[in-house]
């Protein structure tokens, strides 16, 4: 039989939303005709697609469709960019938005110029695992951590740049006159972290790596209320990449951290069954930068990472067996 798209695409996004008033509204068309659409697909391939008794669920076979269904989609989706001269979009969701990913992003893809870039907010990694195994984004870009349960079973990710860390301080911390400083020195602080601790797995790892027991959490309100908020509190500190920028340094001192310099992990990640057609050239402008930059240059105990992260290294080139610790690099 010949798969009407529409009707394909119908079935995707209530699927996506298990709701037809939302998947109406998506497609910006009524309740009413939506639900005459999957109605069609459903009577051409003789099978329930969806289950409408107690809140719309996806039956067996709405299961088994589904990921097929998204396939074609994006197969489409390709035809007409063939067809068009267009080009493929890279649709990439990144997270961490203090930490502005978009300057590694930037920088890794400013060389390809195939690469038309979509990018989206995503509100942290367990949201944009969601969407890359639903489909709705193609490639994410953050610190990647364990999730629960299998939710990233069908994922993969690649290291993409560990970055070193500053301690950030008002200038009238008792620290605030040192030229560097190593973790361990701020054990009588308070760690400041801009959002629930629970969902900030480096600053988790970093507090209980160097033993900081004062720490304190809040909604994430933006980089500045994350500046005023440790302007306005002498005996509290946070962490910042050394090359990220502050709004405003008033009031302020970015302090070097050694002995060990703790490293940001970015990393990218995308669904395994499916893989983005420009994908590979992606990657190879990550690779290549990171190479040029130094970006995964790590050297224990130098350097600092969480356990979790020193997995996913990659293996050191011949040519670079001793590489560079990431604070003696020039920062880029």
């Amino acid at each position: 039989m010949d798969l009407d798209l529409a009707l394909v695409r119908a079935f995707a996004v209530t699927a996506e939303t298990l709701h037809f008033g939302r998947a109406a509204e998506r497609l910006n068309t009524s309740q009413q005709a939506l639900s005459k659409r999957i109605a069609r697909l459903e009577a051409a391939l003789t099978v329930r697609l969806f289950e409408r008794e107690g809140g719309t669920r996806l039956t067996d076979a709405g299961e088994r469709f589904l990921p097929a269904a998204r396939e074609a989609l994006a197969a489409g989706e390709r035809a007409v960019a063939a067809v068009t001269g267009t080009g493929p979009v890279v649709r990439i969701d990144t997270w961490g938005h203090l930490y502005a990913p978009m300057r590694t992003v930037a920088e890794a893809v400013q060389a390809l110029d195939a690469i038309k870039l979509e990018p989206g907010p995503g509100r942290d990694w367990p949201s944009v695992a969601a969407a890359l195994l639903r489909g709705d984004t193609d490639l994410g870009f953050g610190r990647v951590h364990a999730l629960p349960g299998d939710l990233d079973a069908g994922l993969t990710q690649r290291l993409a740049r560990l970055e070193p860390v500053d301690a950030v301080v008002s200038t009238s911390h008792p620290l605030a006159d040192a030229p560097e400083l190593r973790p361990a020195d701020l054990r009588d602080s308070t760690l400041w972290c801009p959002a629930e601790l629970p969902r900030l797995d480096f600053l988790r790892h970093f507090a209980d790596e160097f033993q900081i027991t004062r720490r304190e959490d809040g909604p994430n309100l933006g980089l500045d209320h994350l500046v005023q908020h440790v302007r306005a509190n002498p005996s509290c500190f946070t962490l910042f990449p050394a090359d990220a920028p502050l709004p405003d340094h008033a009031g302020l001192r970015s302090i070097p951290l050694v002995e060990p310099t703790p490293l940001y992990a970015w990393s990218l990640a995308w669904r395994r069954s499916h893989r983005h057609p420009l994908l590979e050239t992606l990657l190879r402008g990550f690779t290549e930068t990171a190479r040029a930059r130094r970006w995964l240059n790590y050297t224990p105990p130098q350097d600092w990472l969480p356990k979790p992260d020193q997995t996913k290294l990659p293996e050191i080139p011949p040519d670079a067996e001793h590489p560079q610790p990431a604070r003696a690099i020039k920062r880029r």
